[in-house]
C-alpha cells in the first residue's frame, strides 16, 4: 500500500510583472510533496529566483496563488513562513554576529528548545566541518563558510519546506557531497526542498523531480525520467532552451 502523498507546495498559474510590458514570470503551476527533491532549472533571467521569493513572501505577485501546506502565502505569510525556510542565492547574514550567536538567533527566532538547538548545532556543524570557527565574527568568514551557516540555520528549525536558490554556490566538492546527503536525508522525515541550480549534473543525481522554465513559463516538468527519458538533464535542457 502506497503512502498518501502530502503536498507542501502548490503553485497556482502563478505570474509575476516587474512593469506592465514584461513578466517575469507567466501562468506557472506546480505541485511539490513531502519526500521530494525538486530542482528547478533554467538560464540567467528565466524567472527562477522571482519565483522563490514570491514563494517565500519576499516578493508580491499579480495573479494565481501559493500554498504552503495548504495555506496562501498571501493571507497567512506569517504561518506559512513558520513552516519552511529559504536562503537566496547571496545570503546576506548580520556580520557583527558570531556564527554560533547567529545559529542561536534563529533557534529563538523558530523556537528551538536549548536542548534540542545543542544537539542539531552540534551534528550539522560537524557534518559541514566547520565547528572550528564557530566563536568567530562571520565578517571574517569566507562565502562558502558564510554558505554553511545560512544553510545550517535553514536546516536547524526543521521546517517543511526548503526552498534554496543556488545552494551549491560557493561550497567546494566535498561540502558540495556533504550537502547532498543532507538534503536527501532531511526529504526522509516528511519534508521537501524546492532548489534551484545551474549545476545540471547535481539537479540529475539528486533530484526525483525537476521543473525547465524559459522566459517566465514553464517548458517542462515532472519526475526526472518523465523530463529527461534517456538522455541526459543537460542534453534535454539544452534542446528545450534552444527549440521552444
Amino acid at each position: 500500500m502506497h503512502k498518501e502523498e502530502i503536498m507542501l507546495l502548490d503553485i497556482q498559474n502563478f505570474s509575476k510583472s516587474y512593469n506592465s510590458k514584461t513578466k517575469a514570470v507567466d501562468g506557472l503551476s506546480l505541485q511539490i510533496n513531502e519526500g521530494d527533491i525538486y530542482g528547478f532549472i533554467g538560464h540567467n533571467g528565466a524567472g527562477k529566483s522571482t519565483t522563490l521569493k514570491c514563494v517565500s513572501g519576499i516578493l508580491p505577485f499579480e495573479n494565481g496563488k501559493i500554498l504552503i501546506d495548504g495555506m496562501s502565502i498571501k493571507d497567512k505569510p506569517l504561518e506559512c513562513k513558520k513552516v519552511m525556510a529559504y536562503i537566496p542565492d547571496n545570503p546576506n547574514i548580520y556580520p557583527h554576529l558570531t556564527g554560533i550567536g547567529y545559529l542561536n538567533f534563529i533557534c529563538d527566532l523558530y523556537g528551538v528548545n536549548k536542548e534540542n538547538r545543542n544537539k542539531k548545532i552540534a551534528y550539522y556543524v560537524n557534518k559541514l566541518e566547520i565547528s572550528d570557527i564557530l566563536r568567530d565574527k562571520i565578517s571574517t568568514y569566507s562565502h562558502g563558510t558564510r554558505q554553511k551557516i545560512a544553510l545550517i540555520s535553514a536546516f536547524i528549525h526543521e521546517p517543511k519546506l526548503l526552498i534554496l536558490d543556488e545552494p551549491f554556490v560557493g561550497l567546494d566538492p566535498k561540502a558540495i557531497f556533504i550537502l547532498k546527503s543532507l538534503m536527501k536525508e532531511y526529504v526522509k522525515k516528511d519534508h521537501a526542498i524546492f532548489f534551484s541550480s545551474h549545476v545540471l549534473e547535481v539537479v540529475e543525481k539528486l533530484c526525483n523531480k525537476v521543473a525547465i522554465i524559459k522566459n517566465g513559463k514553464l517548458i517542462s516538468s515532472g519526475t526526472l525520467e518523465e523530463v529527461k527519458g534517456d538522455e541526459s538533464l543537460e542534453d534535454i535542457f539544452l534542446e528545450l532552451i534552444d527549440n521552444v
